[in-house]
C-alpha cells in the first residue's frame, strides 16, 4: 500500500495551499491499509466522481435532480451524468480561459444546494483548482475572514446570494478585500454571467481534458461551520474526497447505484459535500438537490423521488417523525444523522413513527466526514457505534493514555484522512502524538462500541460531580411536553456551576413555574437526581447554526 505520511509532488502552478500545510510534526499518523484506498499517484476526485460513469458507458443514468423554482419546489429537472460532465467541463474552462485561474488558485463557491452550485464545485477540482465552498447564510463579514484567510481572487456566486460577496469588492467598504478580483455570478442570464460565457466560446464545446492532479494536492478548503470562535480552513486532498466515499458509504450504509439521496446539509458544509454530493457520485446514484427544506418538504421529497438515502441534523428527524404517517417512506433505508448528537429519545420516536432504524454518526470538518457509525441490526442504544472500517479510535486521558472499557475519556482517532489547518497554530490543539482530538468526551464499551458524553468544554461541573449536557437533555426530550431542548452549566456561587435547561416546549403547553417543576421532577426520575436542571428557561426557538447545530454559548449569555 501507498505511504500516505509523504506527500508526491504537487501538480499546481500556484503552490498557496501546499506551502500552508501544518509542519510535519504536528500531522496526524494517516494510514490506507484497506485495497479500496489503493488510489494513483495522479488522482483527480472529480473525474473519478463524474468522468468515470460515462466512459464505463453509464452516461444515460440520472445524477442530479433539482428545482428551477425554489420557492415553490417546482420546475423539476435532472442532468445525466453525461449531462453533468459536459456542465463541468464547460465551467472548468471558463474558470481557466474566460477568467485566467491556474492550477492552485483558490475560488470562493457561494450558493444554495443545487444542480449548478454542484456542478461549480466539480468544475473548479476538475480544472485543478482549490474549491473553497461557502454557507449560503454568511454575511459579508464573514466571508471576507474565508476570503483573506485563504487568500481567494475569484469567486462563482449565486446570482441570489451576491449582494454580500459584493460588499467583499467594494472599496471603501467594512468588508472590502482587496485580493478578490473577479466574481462571476450563476443562475442568471446575465450576458456575463456563467452560463452564458459557458455557450459563448466555441471551445467550450469540444473535448476539455481535467487538469492532472495529485492525490497529494489539496481541492478543498472547507471552513469549520463554527458553534463559537473564529472559523478554521481546513484543507483536503483529492485522495481525502475518495477515501470518505469509499469507507463509511460502502461498509455502513452499503451504497450502490440505485440508491437515492436527499437532504439538508449545506455542500458548503462537508457533510453535506459527502451525503449529497460526493458519496452518491462515487457510486453511480442520484441525489435530489433542494435549497431549502422543511420537515414537510423533505418527507415530501423522500416520497416523491423514492429516496433511499436522507442525511439531516437530530432536530429534522425529531419535527419530521410527527408528520412521518402522512407521507410514503417505503423506500427509505438510511435516515443518517450527524452534524450533533442524536438523542436516543428522537432515535426511538422516529422509529416509533416510522419503523426505520435510524443511522447516527460522528465526524467532523477535520477529518472530512463519519468515522465512527453503526446502521440496521448492529445499531445499538444510547452508543452512535463502532469505528468505521478503514479508522482507528481510542478513548485516551489527558496524558494521551488509552483507558479501559466504561471509563470516560477523549475520543482520539486517526484513519486515511484527517486534520490539516490552514496556516492555524490550532492545529497543536486538535493533533496529539499522531491522534486526531475532536473535543469530545465518550466512553467505549468492551465491544467496541462508542457513546457520547458531551464536548470537552461541554462538561458541567456542579458541587465536585461531572454531568453531561446531552445526557439531561435526553432526559428531557423523554417527557411529552419538550419539543427540544439545550443543557449548559452555569456558573454559581455555592455550586461552581448550576445545570440550566432551555426549553421549547411543544404547543398547547405553558412555561411556567408549575412545568420547570414537573420537568425538574421528570429528570429526577430518568437520570441520576444530581443531574437534574436546577433552571429551567423556556424559549420560543434554540440558537443553532446554518448547519443545524446547537450554539450553546449563546444560550450561556442567557441570563
Amino acid at each position: 500500500m501507498s505511504d500516505w505520511n509523504t506527500l508526491l509532488p504537487s501538480s499546481h502552478t500556484d503552490s498557496f495551499a501546499r506551502d500552508r500545510l501544518p509542519p510535519k510534526d504536528q500531522w496526524p499518523v494517516f494510514f490506507a491499509d484497506r485495497p479500496e484506498l489503493d488510489y494513483p499517484a495522479m488522482l483527480n476526485c472529480a473525474v473519478e466522481l463524474v468522468d468515470r460513469h460515462v466512459q464505463a458507458g453509464r452516461g444515460d443514468r440520472i445524477a442530479l435532480h433539482g428545482v428551477s423554482d425554489f420557492a415553490t419546489h417546482s420546475g423539476d429537472f435532472s442532468w445525466t451524468y453525461a449531462q453533468l460532465k459536459d456542465q463541468t467541463d464547460r465551467i472548468a474552462q471558463v474558470l481557466t480561459q474566460d477568467m485566467g485561474l491556474v492550477p492552485g488558485n483558490r475560488i470562493l463557491l457561494r450558493g444554495g444546494n443545487s444542480p449548478m452550485m454542484a456542478a461549480c464545485v466539480l468544475g473548479a477540482i476538475k480544472a485543478g483548482l482549490v474549491a473553497v465552498p461557502t454557507m449560503p447564510l454568511l454575511r459579508a463579514g464573514e466571508l471576507a475572514q474565508i476570503l483573506d484567510k485563504a487568500q481567494v481572487s475569484a469567486a462563482l456566486c449565486d446570482h441570489l446570494l451576491s449582494d454580500e460577496l459584493q460588499h467583499c469588492m467594494t472599496p471603501g467598504h467594512a468588508s472590502h478585500v482587496p485580493g478578490l478580483k473577479q466574481m462571476v455570478v450563476f443562475r442568471s442570464e446575465a450576458a456575463d454571467g456563467l452560463e452564458q460565457r459557458m455557450q459563448r466560446m466555441p471551445q467550450h464545446s469540444g473535448t476539455y481534458t481535467p487538469h492532472a492532479t495529485s492525490r497529494d494536492d489539496v481541492c478543498l478548503i472547507a471552513f469549520t461551520s463554527g458553534t463559537t470562535g473564529k472559523p478554521k480552513g481546513t484543507m483536503h486532498f483529492h485522495r481525502d474526497v475518495l477515501a470518505m466515499c469509499d469507507l463509511f458509504p460502502r461498509h455502513i450504509l452499503q451504497m450502490g447505484e440505485d440508491d437515492v439521496v436527499c437532504g439538508t446539509p449545506p455542500i458548503a458544509f462537508t457533510f453535506g459535500f459527502g451525503g449529497l454530493l460526493a458519496f452518491p457520485l462515487r457510486y453511480g446514484a442520484s441525489v435530489v438537490l433542494l435549497e431549502k427544506h422543511t420537515p414537510e418538504t423533505l418527507l415530501k421529497t423522500i416520497a416523491k423521488y423514492g429516496a433511499t438515502q436522507c442525511y439531516t441534523a437530530p432536530t429534522m428527524y425529531r419535527q419530521m417523525a410527527l408528520l412521518a404517517a402522512q407521507h410514503d417512506l417505503s423506500t427509505l433505508r438510511h435516515p443518517v444523522s450527524a452534524g450533533e448528537a442524536l438523542p436516543d429519545a428522537t432515535r426511538q420516536l422516529w422509529k416509533q413513527a416510522t419503523g426505520i432504524e435510524m443511522t447516527d454518526g460522528i465526524g467532523g470538518t477535520e477529518v472530512i466526514h463519519i468515522y465512527i457509525s453503526s446502521a440496521g441490526q448492529k445499531v445499538r442504544p444510547g452508543s452512535i457505534g463502532q469505528v468505521v472500517p478503514g479508522y482507528a479510535a481510542q478513548i485516551v486521558d489527558d496524558d494521551m493514555q488509552p483507558v479501559p472499557p466504561g471509563t470516560v475519556g477523549r475520543l482520539a482517532v486517526r484513519g486515511p484522512t484527517g486534520c490539516k489547518y490552514l496556516d492555524d497554530p490550532r492545529q497543536h490543539d486538535y493533533v496529539k502524538d499522531g491522534w486526531n482530538l475532536p473535543g469530545d468526551t465518550f466512553v467505549m464499551d468492551a465491544d467496541g462500541y462508542f457513546s457520547y458524553q458531551a464536548r470537552n468544554d461541554d462538561m458541567i461541573i456542579s458541587a465536585g460531580y461531572n454531568i453531561a449536557g446531552p445526557e439531561v437533555e435526553g432526559a428531557l426530550l423523554q417527557h411529552p411536553a419538550v419539543f427540544e431542548c439545550g443543557v449548559v452549566g452555569m456558573p454559581d456561587s455555592d455550586r461552581g456551576q448550576i445545570v440550566q435547561a432551555f426549553v421549547v416546549l411543544k404547543p398547547g403547553h405553558t412555561g411556567d413555574a408549575a412545568m420547570e417543576k414537573t420537568l425538574q421532577e421528570h429528570v429526577k426520575q430518568a437520570i441520576a437526581p444530581f443531574k437534574y436542571p436546577r433552571k429551567v428557561v423556556f424559549l420560543e426557538t434554540l440558537p443553532r447554526t446554518e448547519t443545524g447545530k446547537l450554539q450553546r454559548f449563546k444560550l450561556r449569555q442567557i441570563s
